[in-house]
């Protein structure tokens, strides 16, 4: 099997829930996602996607991925998609780091892989481990009163996992994580999720404040260095996600006994395969993890899912239904939510396919894409 075309779709995805507030004031409304679908001279095709939370998150831009067609799609086309091994190893000798830009090329690839083999990709991720993943929903930037009731809309709807978007003005953000955590019910979570909005001293303001109330402490501040300047000081357990960057970074965590909960964004990590190999370094040295990733439609949902299926149940703490975020889909059908709870598609590959009459028109094409 070949690869024989590559085309690049990008289209928006406007948010459900109206403006998206998040970090040091950081707020969206609409989101712009990039779809990747490769095609095969033997009739079969795979598809990923990558979105980030607004432009420039985590140095990643949405039109990352275009440019990086541009140079990967000349290398990867006449390569075998099902050596998932062997793609991550030519895009790694192409483009250094930006695994971002990489993420739907790797998905696809894994997307092609079940479809030839007649596997889900949970079960080349090495088999279904939970079946359901509990998920969160986000909490944003809201006036109180609307952050109560939008939290009780999810309760209502099977969540029991919130994550309080903070990081913004840290005298306020005492204020929020009061309000929500005391809204718990029993057999329910929160996290406080500054998204690396606070200075180190703000960050132990807040600690302080909140010393009394069982919520997890959630990227407090920018780098690995600060959060760490945190964690020393601290009580509540902690949760990296944007500093966690590769394998070094994991090195690191375990090495330093860093943090009780890593979140692993699969765009984020570069992919499946680079995310995966992460999860399993992590999950072996009794770290639990997060399934998800920085934005998306179906098929990112879809990739999130499968992650999070093949994960031990005990080392799963949560995942999420990006797709459900959205107005507009990338992909049908979509992925299951139920109870709380994101089921991985049991047919070959993903289980979607591209939603074209959504997506448009490619932005780019090469080779002869169908």
């Amino acid at each position: 099997m070949k690869i024989t075309g590559i085309s690049v779709y990008r289209t928006h995805l406007p948010y459900v829930g109206g403006t998206y507030g998040w970090g040091a004031g950081n707020a969206i409304t609409t989101a712009m996602t990039s779809v990747v679908v490769i095609d095969t001279d033997a009739g079969i095709s795979g598809c990923g996607e990558f979105c980030p939370c607004g432009e420039n998150y985590m140095e990643a831009h949405s039109e990352g991925v275009e440019a990086a067609a541009r140079l990967l799609a000349p290398k990867l086309l006449g390569e075998d998609p099902r050596q998932v091994a062997r793609i991550e190893h030519v895009m790694d000798r192409v483009i250094r780091g930006h695994g971002y830009a990489k993420t739907p090329f790797d998905i696809a690839s894994w997307d092609i892989l079940g479809k030839a083999t007649g596997q889900p990709v949970w079960m080349l991720l090495g088999g279904k481990l939970i079946d359901g993943a509990p998920m969160y929903r986000v909490v944003p930037q809201k006036p109180r009163d609307d952050a109560i009731a939008e939290m009780e809309a999810h309760r209502s709807a099977g969540y029991r996992q919130f994550q309080i978007k903070v990081g913004a003005d840290w005298a306020t953000d005492i204020e929020r994580i009061h309000a929500a955590v005391l809204l718990l019910k029993p057999g329910e979570k929160a996290m406080a999720d500054a998204n690396q909005g606070w200075r180190v001293d703000d960050a132990l303001r807040v600690a302080r404040a909140t010393k009394d109330l069982d919520y997890i402490f959630e990227q407090p501040c920018r780098t690995y260095e600060e959060c760490q300047q945190v964690r020393r000081r601290i009580d509540h357990p902690m949760k990296l996600d944007e500093c966690v960057t590769d394998m070094r970074v994991a090195h690191r965590i375990v090495e330093d006994h860093g943090a009780e909960i890593v979140c692993l964004k699969i765009s984020k990590q570069g992919g499946l395969s680079k995310a995966r190999k992460m999860r399993d370094y992590l999950v072996e040295n009794r770290i639990p993890v997060v399934s998800e990733d920085t934005w998306g439609g179906e098929i990112t949902t879809a990739a999130v899912a499968h992650f999070a299926a093949s994960t031990p149940e005990e080392f799963l703490v949560n995942s999420t239904d990006l797709h459900n975020y959205n107005t507009r889909s990338t992909a049908q059908p979509s992925p299951e939510t139920r109870d709380g709870k994101l089921y991985a598609s049991d047919a070959p590959g993903l289980g979607v396919e591209p939603d074209f009459e959504s997506l448009g028109a490619p932005v780019a094409v090469y080779g002869d894409a169908t």
